[in-house]
């Protein structure tokens, strides 16, 4: 769909880009065909994508075979995909995405995300998926550039965080390309990135991933802080002197200095405890 067939169609429904519901549309053909191709979607799959939009993407990803669930909060776009995607076998749910009970949906299942996230929500929905007994497979995500930095981020840059330890500790991720804002509409005042992340052979069980992010939330909390006291207030004292043993992580060390597998081996000790 052109930028002008996009904008006509946006006219006749009534529809109007929303920037609270960080919507930004993709228009350009190309790129489209360039996110099917890498994420090769396979027949049967379990297919998640959040905020479809007009459905550029989902046509796309729905002509594999895959079952496909589109989860759409806009009234007007999920009327408007109700007749435009639903005959192509989508499932549509008209929710917002960050209250989805993604446990309910797929009761345990493999899935894959492969989404265009709205930037509102893009970091509220991810969170919610890696908290999940079996999370996502993998995600091939069109996010805004900084937050898919942040998502992959090293030990010891400004971009590190709680939520950077917590999807590297379950999935070796990639930036596939850097996306420019002219192939959306409106255009965002913003670069995006294409954000790959491919789930661990070995994934944590998901208490000590609840464990690890208890952790990292509190480690970070105050993050030019030392960690010791912040967590020694949540933990007991005595367990995280064992557990920064255990680990090899100094006393006196911030959190933007411990490495992913340091968090993950004080999460495992102190979930032991």
């Amino acid at each position: 769909m052109t930028k002008n067939e996009l904008k006509s169609l946006m006219e006749h429904l009534g529809v109007a880009p929303s920037k609270k519901l960080g919507q930004n549309f993709l228009i350009d053909e190309q790129f489209l065909t360039l996110i099917v191709r890498e994420a090769a979607p396979q027949a049967g799959q379990k297919i998640l994508e959040v905020g479809p939009g007009f459905g550029a993407l989902t046509r796309g990803l729905a002509a594999s075979g895959c079952e496909l669930t589109a989860i759409e909060f806009d009234r007007k776009l999920a009327a408007y995909l109700r007749s435009a995607i639903a005959p192509l076998g989508v499932k549509l749910i008209e929710a917002d995405a960050c209250r989805v009970d993604y446990q309910e949906l797929y009761q345990g299942q493999d899935f894959r995300v492969i989404s265009n996230l709205p930037y509102s929500a893009g970091t509220i929905v991810v969170t919610k998926l890696l908290e999940l007994e079996n999370p996502p497979t993998d995600f091939l995500l069109m996010l805004q550039k900084e937050v898919a930095m942040r998502f992959i981020a090293e030990p010891g840059t400004d971009d590190y965080s709680s939520l950077s330890v917590r999807i590297l500790a379950s999935y070796e991720g990639q930036i596939v390309r850097n996306v420019p804002p002219e192939v959306f509409f409106p255009v965002p005042g913003v670069d995006s990135a294409l954000l790959a992340l491919k789930r661990r052979d070995n994934i944590l069980p998901q208490t000590v991933r609840q464990t690890l992010s208890k952790l990292t939330r509190t480690g970070f909390a105050h993050r030019r802080k030392k960690m010791f006291k912040q967590i020694a207030a949540v933990f007991d004292a005595d367990s995280v002197r064992a557990a920064m043993a255990e680990a090899d992580v100094d006393p006196d060390i911030r959190a933007e200095r411990v490495t992913v597998e340091q968090f993950v081996k004080m999460a495992e000790f102190l979930q032991g405890k």
